[in-house]
């Protein structure tokens, strides 16, 4: 029997999955609507709050399509369907695919038939980003009160450290951004489009300061990301 990597069990499994995330999304979605009414917050209040909240998954969404495709080359759809739309990243999983094939000394430019280079993909995928789901509960309420003490002690500090944790995290992705800056031009194609991001962001940031566009505040963020993924998308034609 000949491996493949969107056979029917593999999408049944993907499916399966992807209803019960659905499905969990829709419960948790009604019970917070009704504690909303029980509470006596306005309708139009929690109208409101849903629409902001679907709007800005938009981004997400489209990050989440895209890492699907681009993953789906060499691992098939059922993998990275599930994958990227449950916890994964395309910034996580395409490097995890990626090292684990190198080390193997498989080629992701043309669809996994091995069943023995698909496992441990999944696998390095899955034990990889496990410390985070096990570090979160454990390790996130004593940050919490950690950073609450010093902001109470000195708010100034405790925003320059929530800065500072923030760009941390950002500088854990940059390798990839300069990445390959040796290749020629189109190495800089990720850091023309972490730069358009950044000035979309900016822009953003002056329209809600200057002329009071306080709605802006919501879809900032979704804003910078569908602009720059679709800069992306136009300057790797033009130049890639």
């Amino acid at each position: 029997m000949n491996f493949s990597v969107n056979s029917t069990f593999l999408f049944t499994v993907a499916i399966v999955v992807i209803l019960f995330v659905i499905a969990q999304s829709v419960f948790f979605l009604i019970r917070a609507y009704r504690r909303g009414k029980e509470i006596g917050m306005d309708k139009k209040v929690l109208q409101k709050t849903i629409l902001s909240s679907a709007i800005f998954t938009v981004a997400p969404a489209v990050s989440i399509l895209l890492g699907v495709i681009t993953l789906s080359k060499f691992l098939g759809i059922p993998l990275p369907w599930i994958r990227m739309s449950v916890i994964g990243a395309i910034t996580y999983e395409l490097p995890a695919a990626t090292s684990t094939a190198t080390a193997l000394g498989v080629s992701l430019s043309e669809t996994i038939t091995d069943p023995r280079v698909y496992t441990a993909i999944a696998w390095v995928m899955t034990l990889g980003i496990l410390p985070s789901i096990v570090g979160t509960p454990i390790l996130l309420k004593p940050l919490q009160k950690g950073m609450v003490k010093i902001k109470n002690k000195d708010e100034k500090w405790g925003n320059h450290l929530l800065t500072a944790m923030f760009l941390g995290m950002i500088s854990a992705f940059l390798g990839m951004v300069f990445a390959d800056v040796r290749s020629g031009l189109a190495g800089f194609i990720p850091i023309f489009v972490l730069l358009f991001s950044a000035l979309l962001m900016g822009i953003c940031g002056i329209l809600i300061k200057k002329c009071n566009m306080k709605w802006l505040e919501t879809y900032a963020m979704s804003i910078s990301m569908v602009g720059a993924m679709i800069f992306a998308c136009v300057i790797t034609a033009l130049i890639g």
